[in-house]
């Protein structure tokens, strides 16, 4: 017969086994104690998920990512992997908790349900806020960079964080109606406090449109002279409420922004070329070969400058004036040349070669005759 085998259990061992039960039956805050470890290992449990999302995405999903021709994948990824942390260890918190009987507290479950719903609806404005800052960052920033103005160095902190105070003023809204209260009342509250903002700030509110309507449309840059509201000079600055002019009297005029946006802006220097029109008058005992003589000075005057002239000049012979046969003499001068010195030249050359051909400029003269009585 086969041998009887006897396990024993010592009263030490047994009487542990009858404690630990006795233990996690025994109650704290109406639950047992064995409620409260499961709650416990709930949140373990969503802890070592949200880690192990985390390791998984910086391990295998950045890699894949990197791989690809855009860069929007990593961007988003690198802003969602710690929001998503986090909302992975909250749910856990939330449904270790939601484990738990708090109905003899009356309200304490409603509580802990708008409190996570608040956590989610801040946690959720925060990734937005994330998102936001990286595509600003690789996108709008860099195109931004190589603007001739200074407006977008200002333009940018202040959509940064016009759009970010948005996106929490209404996820706070939004968490207090999740936590129950009564938004109607704060709502009427900010409209009423927006209307007055917007009366007290009117003309700055039009500044600042005015600085993005120059911004976008650019009608002029740094350093170009432009002529606006009977001020002429060349631009030194462009900020979000006005902009500088240098006038040509070297004075600092400073005009704002609406005033700029609301008016015609004629920019000098976007100009291909300077005209130049000029009237020449010669005196009336000029004869046919003379006039035609004069015509073709200018032409070899134009030839001497050519450097500085574009081709299309025109020359004719166009009035029959009060006291002078008048030439008009019209050519452009290329952008970059010395404007002041070109024309100097010009006109230093018509009255040596005028001198030369003995063609005579005209003065304002009058004849009287007398009749005798």
């Amino acid at each position: 017969m086969p041998a009887l085998t006897h396990s024993f259990v010592s009263p030490w061992t047994l009487a542990l086994s009858l404690d630990s039960i006795v233990l996690l039956k025994q109650e704290f805050l109406h639950n047992p104690i064995r409620d409260w470890c499961i709650a416990l290992i709930l949140v373990l449990v969503a802890i070592i998920v949200a880690r192990t999302i985390y390791w998984f995405i910086e391990k295998h999903v950045k890699k894949l990512t990197q791989k690809t021709a855009t860069k929007l994948d990593d961007l988003l990824i690198e802003m969602i992997k710690k929001p998503l942390v986090l909302a992975s260890a909250l749910a856990g918190a939330w449904v270790g908790l939601n484990y738990l009987d708090f109905s003899a507290y009356g309200g304490v479950d409603q509580w802990i349900n708008g409190f996570f719903s608040v956590l989610i609806t801040l946690l959720g404005a925060w990734l937005l806020c994330r998102l936001f800052d990286a595509v600003l960052d690789e996108y709008a920033v860099p195109y931004f960079e190589d603007s001739e103005t200074d407006l977008d160095d200002i333009l940018v902190p202040i959509v940064r964080r016009g759009v970010k105070t948005i996106v929490w003023i209404v996820a706070t809204i939004m968490a207090m109606d999740n936590a129950g209260y009564d938004i109607t009342t704060v709502l009427a509250g900010l409209g009423v406090a927006g209307m007055a903002f917007a009366l007290a700030a009117k003309d700055s509110l039009a500044n600042m449109f005015g600085g993005f309507t120059i911004f976008t449309d650019k009608p002029f840059g740094l350093k170009d002279r432009i002529k606006v509201a009977g001020f002429d000079g060349t631009v030194t600055e462009i900020g979000l409420r006005s902009t500088r002019l240098q006038t040509l009297d070297g004075r600092m005029v400073t005009i704002p922004n609406s005033d700029i946006s609301d008016k015609a802006v004629e920019n000098v220097s976007s100009e291909s070329s300077r005209k130049v029109v000029l009237n020449l008058g010669l005196t009336y005992d000029m004869d046919e070969a003379k006039i035609k003589r004069s015509m073709e000075v200018l032409h070899e005057i134009a030839d001497q400058h050519r450097d500085d002239l574009e081709e299309n000049l025109s020359v004719g012979f166009n009035q029959f004036g009060d006291f002078a046969l008048n030439i008009i003499f019209v050519y452009r001068i290329t952008k970059g040349s010395d404007i002041l010195g070109t024309q100097t030249s010009i006109n230093l050359a018509i009255l040596k070669r005028f001198a030369d051909e003995s063609i005579e400029l005209a003065f304002p003269t009058q004849t009287i005759l007398t009749k005798p009585s």
